[in-house]
Order: structure tokens, then sequence, then C-alpha cells
């Protein structure tokens, strides 16, 4: 039996607090604990980027962190990046662009895409690719995602402006 630890986080602006076991990943944790099913187990190795959420405003994997770790931290997930019931500009220009398919690999997508925006607002389509490059999709291939985010980012600098 693994030691349990009290921990208290913010997920998706919600402050948290729980007795969870040592060894849970995070990834356990917000599906198992919180009913946050958006983040997906893919390979369990961190290779997909399909449990990526964002702590603190950086893209992580979050089968790779415990949820011990995260405490006191701030947690982001995809059901977070709607605002207000609404989707958000990035939600909805993947969307449009039809840059998901099957949908598996689309959270941990998004919430990648979300960080890199939050830090470079004018990316690059090989900015993008490259901040993408982590995050494995069989569907879609990547054109459309790209073209997804890059209209975001633009649709966002428009609002800024």
């Amino acid at each position: 039996m693994s030691a349990r630890h009290r921990i208290v986080l913010t997920v998706n602006g919600q402050r948290v607090e729980r007795d969870v076991e040592a060894r849970m990943t995070l990834a356990d944790f917000l599906r198992e604990s919180l009913d946050l099913t958006g983040t997906h187990l893919g390979c369990e190795h961190g290779a997909c980027g399909a449990c990526t959420v964002q702590l603190d405003g950086n893209s992580v994997r979050s089968c790779l962190i415990f949820a011990v770790q995260a405490d006191g931290a701030r947690v982001t997930t995809v059901e977070g990046l709607a605002v207000k019931g609404t989707l958000s500009v990035l939600q909805r220009s993947f969307q449009q662009h039809h840059a998901l398919q099957c949908g598996f690999c689309t959270p941990g997508m998004l919430t990648t895409a979300q960080a890199m925006l939050a830090e470079n607002p004018d990316p690059s389509a090989e900015e993008v690719r490259r901040a993408i490059s982590g995050n494995l999709c069989r569907c879609t291939g990547y054109l459309p995602v790209v073209a997804a985010i890059l209209d975001a980012a633009a649709q966002l600098r428009s609002e800024a402006a």
C-alpha cells in the first residue's frame, strides 16, 4: 500500500483538495478523482502527447507527473479551455478547420497549442509544427491542425487589437 498525501491545487479555476496515493499520476488523478476524462491516456510513457495538460501555464505530460508533484499548482485540462460553456477561439478554430477526427489526440493538441499561443501569439507555421511535434495523431495529418492554430492565433491577435 502506498502512502497517501493531501494535495491542494487549482484545476480549471476551481480549488481542489484530495488525499492521493504517492504513486498516482496526475493523469489518473484528473480522470479518476475529478472525472475529467478529456485528458486521454495513450502510451503512458510521455511519447504520444494525448495526456498533455497545462501545469502553471506550461504543457506537461500528465502521465509522467505524480499528482503530489502538482500540489499548489494551477492545472488546466481541455475541459478548462472553454469559457463559461462556450468553446474557446482555439477550439472553434479546430472545429472550423476539421482539425480533429477521432478526437483522441485533440485534448493534448489543444492544451499544447493554448500554452504555445500564450507564450507566442504570432507563431509561424514552423513554430506551430515544432510546438505540436510531441503530439501524435493518426487521423488528420497535421495540415488542418497547423491551419487551425494559425487561424486561432490571428483571431486572438485581432481581438486583442
